[in-house]
């Protein structure tokens, strides 16, 4: 990997943290609705799960590995904005904050599909 990547890889796999942990201060603000717990629970463990699998992507032994462990990541994104949507929409939440979430996991996804689409499982 060149100097370039591993950089790139470096501050990415510490965008998807940093999402992860807003994430987790996010559903805090949720309301103590059973909605906002269910919906809000699935929106914990997909946006988690992107940064431990973006984690994973960085570590991946072979490129079959690493195209695998990508796809999760591009799902579990794609995952944590639908669920981003459903508590916009559903009026669990309808603030700035869950927009600027929104707006990150769209770019994240963005970021992880262009990734994908470069990269082929051969």
């Amino acid at each position: 990997m060149t100097a370039e990547k591993n950089e790139f890889a470096t501050q990415f796999r510490n965008r998807t943290k940093k999402f992860a942990v807003e994430i987790i201060s996010y559903f805090r603000t949720l309301p103590k609705t059973e909605e906002a717990r269910i919906v809000g629970k699935q929106l914990l463990r997909s946006a988690t799960s992107v940064a431990a699998n973006y984690r994973a992507v960085c570590r991946a032994r072979s490129k079959a590995e690493f195209f695998s462990k990508l796809s999760i990541t591009v799902e579990e994104a794609d995952e944590s904005l639908f669920w981003l949507e459903i508590i916009s929409e559903s009026q669990i939440n309808v603030d700035i904050k869950t927009k600027t979430l929104m707006k990150e996991a769209e770019e994240i996804l963005a970021v992880l599909s262009k990734a994908r689409k470069t990269t082929s499982e051969k």
